[in-house]
């Protein structure tokens, strides 16, 4: 059974940093892609920043550009760390995962087969 596991969420000041984690397990599959994806309240789940299987090819929205990074480790984990936070940020984060291999990355909900149960963000301004 695939998990996916976010950690690192919290209540931070505009302008503050916070790096998520999201540790994955049970995939029999070794090679996946992976995706951060966060919906606020009342909007839709959209996309923030997603990394290739193999290359580290990434892709990031264009809110979150140059504040995001989004990377991952031979654990099979991955993570975002967010700096210059601003109240718009505020939102329940998720990790994704498809089973791929290459240097290709998915930037769509619907590409991405697991999904983690989500930490929550709080910029306050």
């Amino acid at each position: 059974e695939v998990q996916l596991v976010e950690s690192g969420g919290g209540l931070v000041q505009a302008g503050g940093s916070l790096t998520l984690s999201c540790a994955a397990s049970g995939f029999g599959f070794d090679d996946y892609a992976l995706g951060w994806f966060r919906q606020a309240p009342g909007k839709e789940r959209e996309g923030v920043a997603c990394i290739s299987s193999t290359s580290g090819n990434t892709h990031y929205a264009d809110s979150v550009k140059g504040r995001f990074t989004i990377s991952r480790d031979n654990a099979k984990n991955t993570y975002l760390q967010m700096n210059s936070l601003k109240p718009e940020d505020t939102a329940v984060y998720y990790c994704a995962a498809r089973a791929t291999s290459g240097s290709y990355y998915y930037t769509t909900l619907n590409e991405y087969d697991d999904w983690g149960q989500g930490t929550q963000v709080t910029v306050s301004s």
